[in-house]
């Protein structure tokens, strides 16, 4: 993966993004939103219901485009690049973890983590291996075989992280992860993701209402009025 000119594998730049409501209005969802990330960076987003951030993660891992500003991935830009071109750079360079775990039902664990890599091409023997080491580092190993209906929230929740880094993305999205969970595998995830931010040296962008697990992020910025301000040290009662 060839890394950017400025070393970051995130960059949004004056980002705007507008929906027509029922009435015909325009709602303004993001207005001049710039972030930059780096590796090892773990950015929580917090805000109210209905303020844009679900949008905001889907504008920033291309699976939408601003209407004004600019992405960049690993310094190429999202809304210039062509639809088969913004599905490759998508792929190479992004994982997503949402609040549902979207795991194949009709596949094992194991299978679920190996599907980006077969999706890649790489061989099936090296893309098990990949799909196995991650699983292990998630505390899968012995249910790797195990189809998602036969998985705890958490053990379901834990394979969609390891799929998430299974191409070895330098970016990684999380959408309200520990939504569905008890406090218990909650817990057990916000401190995987900590953990993994360092270990595979990701880039982390998670959209949160968990007061933990935005605690436990390096940075901490709020959503309003389609704005990002940074959560100061005192605000998150740290």
């Amino acid at each position: 993966m060839i890394e950017s000119e400025s070393g970051l594998v995130l960059e949004a730049t004056g980002v705007e993004k507008a929906y027509r409501g029922g009435d015909g209005s325009l709602i303004r969802v993001l207005d001049g939103v710039d972030l930059t990330i780096a590796r090892g960076e773990m950015v929580a987003v917090v805000g109210a219901s209905g303020a844009g951030k679900s949008t905001f993660l889907h504008v920033l891992g291309a699976l939408d485009r601003p209407d004004v500003g600019e992405v960049k991935l690993l310094g190429h830009s999202t809304r210039t690049a062509g639809d088969e071109v913004l599905a490759e750079l998508r792929s190479r360079t992004v994982g997503f973890v949402f609040q549902f775990h979207h795991l194949l039902k009709e596949f094992s664990a194991l299978e679920n983590v190996m599907m980006p890599l077969w999706i890649a091409n790489l061989p099936r023997a090296e893309a098990r291996e990949r799909a196995e080491a991650l699983l292990d580092r998630v505390g899968l190993s012995a249910r790797r075989h195990h189809r998602p209906s036969e998985l705890s929230g958490g053990e379901q929740q834990r394979t969609a992280v390891a799929r998430a880094l299974a191409a070895n993305p330098p970016l990684v999205l999380a959408d309200e992860p520990s939504g569905n969970l008890d406090h218990h595998n909650a817990e057990r995830l916000h401190d995987l993701f900590a953990e993994l931010t360092a270990e595979f040296a990701v880039a982390l962008v998670v959209v949160t209402h968990n007061r933990s697990l935005a605690a436990r992020a390096s940075r901490v910025l709020h959503l309003e009025d389609g704005r990002l301000r940074p959560v100061s040290a005192s605000e998150r009662g740290v």
